[in-house]
């Protein structure tokens, strides 16, 4: 951008000395070499100059303006991903109300984070989770034996446990900065 506005002004320049189209591009090539604009800007530019334009300035665009990536989407996009980091750009624009394309972009630049898949750390079971496994497989062993036992068995105390066990690398892909530590699963 900076380039091409110190172009047009060279461009202006030249059309204030009297020189036609043609001497402005060749001017522009012998100065700018291989950055200079393409000559049928150089001569729309030239065009205009001459026509009376005195700002080297682009003219307002019609259309919209983009307004996704605002300070207050960045904010809601980070709040959806600091509660949950897995998951995709298509879920968090369904809830923040953004296209993904720009949902994307603030993740990937105003965010700087990227995905990244966990890392499966073998884990030693104690002894307690020993003893729980050793039952367990006695159970197991009893039940195919012995068909009647889940009708004899009474259990005491209930316990809900939720175990998030992701299947394969894009599940448990999360949303980190390049400053996040290393995420691990168990």
């Amino acid at each position: 951008m900076q380039r091409s506005l110190e172009q047009r002004y060279a461009i202006k320049f030249c059309v204030k000395l009297g020189k036609s189209g043609s001497e402005t591009l060749q001017l522009l090539r012998t100065a700018y070499g291989d950055a200079v604009l393409s000559s049928a800007q150089v001569f729309r530019w030239h065009k205009a100059f001459k026509d009376g334009r005195e700002s080297v300035e682009d003219e307002q665009r019609a259309g919209r303006p983009s307004t996704a990536r605002t300070e207050e989407n960045v904010a809601r996009v980070k709040a959806v991903l600091d509660r949950d980091r897995r998951l995709n750009v298509r879920l968090i624009a369904e809830e923040v109300g953004l296209p993904k394309t720009d949902v994307h972009r603030i993740i990937t630049e105003d965010l700087r984070m990227r995905k990244i898949c966990a890392k499966l750390v073998p884990k030693n079971l104690s002894d307690e989770q020993n003893n729980h496994m050793l039952i367990s497989h006695e159970l197991l062993g009893r039940v195919t034996s012995e068909p009647n036992l889940l009708q004899r068995l009474i259990t005491g105390d209930e316990a809900w446990v939720f175990e998030y066990d992701p299947t394969d690398e894009k599940q448990s892909s999360e949303w980190h900065t390049s400053q996040s530590p290393q995420s691990k699963t168990e």
